[in-house]
């Protein structure tokens, strides 16, 4: 993102009655203790602009490697958040999970790795994050199973985040305008008597009574800006956003990424497969 810092000529005092308590005491120090510095401006530890640049040209200047970090859920309809790992998505437990900056520990943040990791400026089309498998015979798949159902029926959201960027979601409303959220839903349930949640009613094809739909593909697109900066040409991310979607993958060594959607009956008793997939592209 090309600005991650702010100008410190805002009068300190006029933000107290916005930021009561703690908080409001740990950022108005924080912006008082800065305001003795020389320079104008200031950025945030960890939000420092990162320069990218495709990966023949990488060097300790600019970096290829673009990560995506996962946030916990939440949802409307639920007063109890779930870290990222409760739920049985695609992991990746080796990497490290990145240390909060300042706003995401007073916000309460709970900020982890993930498997989805991309090349600056390299698109992709229908690539395999993970594969879960479930077999309600036995028990415990059956209790992750019924987990993951249980979210998509509460709607849990996804948070993701890309350079610091929370990932938008963007959906056509009334009028042609388009209302964004920085949470996308898990998927989405039609009842036994037909009444749709919002995500299945915008899609015709979900149609199929007490049925859940998971979205298990997401379609990226980064916003990136280019610029020269001592004769280095780099660019940063501007903005990140996704489109859910909901892909049965039958042949998992030849993915399409399109077809019917992924259904799971409500009262499943067989042996299941899920297939996360995803395809990115730069703008």
């Amino acid at each position: 993102m090309s600005i991650r810092g702010f100008c410190l000529g805002t009068n300190p005092w006029s933000l107290w009655p916005t930021l009561p308590g703690l908080r409001g005491l740990l950022v108005l120090g924080l912006i008082l203790g800065l305001q003795t510095a020389s320079s104008n401006a200031f950025y945030l530890p960890g939000l420092a602009p990162v320069n990218f640049c495709e990966v023949n040209g990488e060097t300790n200047y600019c970096q290829s490697s673009i990560e995506l970090y996962v946030n916990r859920l939440d949802s409307v309809e639920s007063v109890l958040p779930y870290e990222y790992n409760t739920f049985d998505f695609c992991h990746d437990f080796k990497k490290p999970s990145p240390s909060e900056n300042l706003g995401q520990v007073l916000f309460g943040e709970r900020i982890t790795s993930s498997p989805y990791e991309f090349s600056f400026n390299k698109s992709e089309t229908c690539v395999k994050v993970c594969m879960k498998s479930y077999d309600t015979a036995k028990e415990d798949q059956k209790k992750k199973l019924d987990f993951l159902k249980r979210g998509m029926q509460l709607n849990y959201q996804h948070h993701w985040i890309i350079d610091n960027m929370p990932v938008v979601w963007c959906r056509d409303i009334n009028g042609g305008n388009k209302y964004c959220t920085t949470g996308f839903p898990i998927g989405c349930f039609v009842t036994q008597s037909g009444v749709s949640s919002d995500a299945c009613f915008m899609h015709p094809e979900f149609n199929k009574t007490n049925t859940y739909y998971i979205f298990n593909h997401v379609d990226i697109t980064i916003t990136y800006h280019s610029e020269n900066e001592v004769d280095w040409y780099v660019s940063k991310l501007v903005s990140a956003r996704l489109e859910p979607k909901s892909y049965k993958h039958v042949d998992e060594n030849h993915l399409t990424c399109n077809g019917t959607p992924m259904e799971i009956p409500g009262d499943y008793t067989d042996k299941l497969n899920i297939t996360y997939t995803y395809s990115v592209k730069f703008e």
